[in-house]
């Protein structure tokens, strides 16, 4: 069967993980293929060298409009922005803008669940995953995360299940919603891409605009930012709470987790089967039942992949325990809200690690959550100087205000950190800020953080 990109002239924009793979698939439905980086030619050796055997011509350290000359699609990488000259002159040139992540789900013969959302969408796509496997089907899990799916298309079949984590990057391209949509929370970030949390909200949005009647949407019964866009919904609205007894989803009653569909209602498991630290990750474990039991998981099945459940890495992440104190690694945190969320879940003395760089967020109540929460705050990077005015101008009511200290690099904050814990304490990193002062994304932040700790647990144990 010839693809549509057969013979068409495309010109991909972003030479990261997926454009290489769009380049790969495109090249290999026989399309004239153009890929451009802003980057120079000494900063893309690897890359360049992994697609030398393609047909690809590279047009790199800028994005010239004669790209756009006599060209048919436009393929934009998530981390590209949307203002960038030469993509607002191919939205008046009337030419198509478009990504991987929806070239591939146009083409995918499988179901699709969708999860999207401002926190937890990769541990909500990896549990859904499992409880997809474990219920005997072959689930294919990616898109935002991992290996971007287009590289797999070939080998998927109608009866398998797609789980696709979807980032506002990528959905705000979207032109079609998933049989299977779930947004999790909708709170401020990315605000340095979006600008408004009206856009940033629109993006997501489009993960439920384009579903039919025959469709179901997953959506948080606590979250305001989400509930407000279930008005979108013309299929099947299920909810998960936290709070609420819902009666199509997914909620909490007497220590378990409940799921309702049809009138009926029947226990998963108990609250104590979730290894996962955190609200908001048992949150997430609610999403990721409704998404499974909506796709004809088995409950059994859903019940045992909780059980089974790893964290994935980067994400509340143990990453050793040195001298009785905890040194977790929560590296995803890139937004005050998300470090909230991780600081609420310990009742151990905490110390924290935070700082990186800032996505134009506001960071008053985080302010007040990490004076509240914590021993000591010990703040790194490009925003150490900014959130240490935030703190010192928020108000300590009824307790000691814990000591501030700030380091120009994590490695330094780190290493002050161990020196202040005590048996029973937990050190934490929880950024609230980006990586991009300093590391090439929050993974690699996460894995100079597990590095390091075990430099640690060498140095306390020699």
């Amino acid at each position: 069967m010839v693809d549509e990109f057969n013979g068409k002239r495309i010109v991909i924009l972003g030479l990261g993980r997926q454009g290489k793979a769009i380049a790969r698939f495109a090249c290999r439905a026989r399309a004239e293929v153009v890929v451009s980086d802003l980057r120079p030619k000494d900063e893309l050796k690897a890359e360049l060298t992994e697609l030398a055997a393609l047909p690809i011509e590279f047009v790199l350290g800028q994005h010239p409009l004669i790209l756009l000359d006599d060209i048919d699609m436009l393929v934009v990488s998530g981390g590209v922005s949307l203002e960038l000259p030469i993509v607002q002159e191919a939205k008046r040139r009337g030419i198509v803008i478009t990504n991987d992540s929806l070239e591939f789900f146009k083409r995918t013969p499988a179901k699709v669940i969708g999860i999207t959302g401002s926190a937890g969408k990769t541990t909500t796509t990896a549990l859904t995953g499992a409880m997809v496997e474990q219920g005997g089907r072959q689930a294919w899990i990616g898109g935002n995360i991992g290996r971007p799916l287009i590289d797999e298309l070939n080998n998927m079949e109608s009866d398998d299940i797609v789980v696709q984590e979807l980032s506002s990057f990528q959905l705000e391209l979207w032109s079609r919603s998933p049989h299977v949509a779930a947004i999790l929370n909708i709170t401020p970030n990315h605000l340095d891409r979006h600008r408004t949390m009206e856009a940033y909200s629109a993006a997501k949005s489009n993960i439920l605009r384009y579903q039919t009647f025959e469709d179901v949407a997953v959506i948080s019964a606590d979250d305001p930012g989400a509930s407000a866009l279930q008005e979108l919904v013309k299929g099947r609205l299920r909810h998960f709470s936290l709070e609420l007894m819902v009666e199509d989803g997914a909620y909490i009653r007497q220590g378990k987790i409940w799921l309702a569909d049809g009138g009926q209602a029947w226990v998963v498991c108990d609250l104590d089967d979730i290894p996962l630290r955190g609200r908001h990750n048992v949150s997430n474990v609610l999403a990721s039942a409704a998404l499974a039991n909506s796709v004809g998981i088995p409950n059994e099945a859903i019940n045992q992949a909780i059980k089974s459940f790893t964290p994935v890495e980067h994400r509340m992440e143990l990453v050793a325990v040195i001298n009785d104190v905890q040194y977790i690694n929560d590296s995803i945190a890139t937004a005050p809200e998300r470090a909230i969320a991780a600081l609420d879940s310990f009742s151990e003395p905490l110390i924290l690690l935070a700082g990186g760089r800032d996505k134009d967020m506001v960071w008053d109540e985080w302010a007040k959550r990490a004076l509240a929460t914590t021993k000591a705050i010990v703040l790194f990077g490009d925003l150490a100087d900014y959130l240490e005015s935030v703190l010192l101008d928020t108000s300590v009511a009824n307790h000691a205000r814990p000591p501030i200290l700030r380091f120009n690099n994590m490695s330094e904050a780190l290493f002050a950190a161990s020196t202040l814990a005590m048996p029973g304490d937990v050190v934490l990193l929880a950024p609230g800020g980006t990586s991009f002062d300093a590391y090439v994304d929050f993974a690699a932040r996460g894995e100079a953080f597990r590095r390091l700790v075990h430099q640690i647990g060498i140095q306390k144990t020699v």
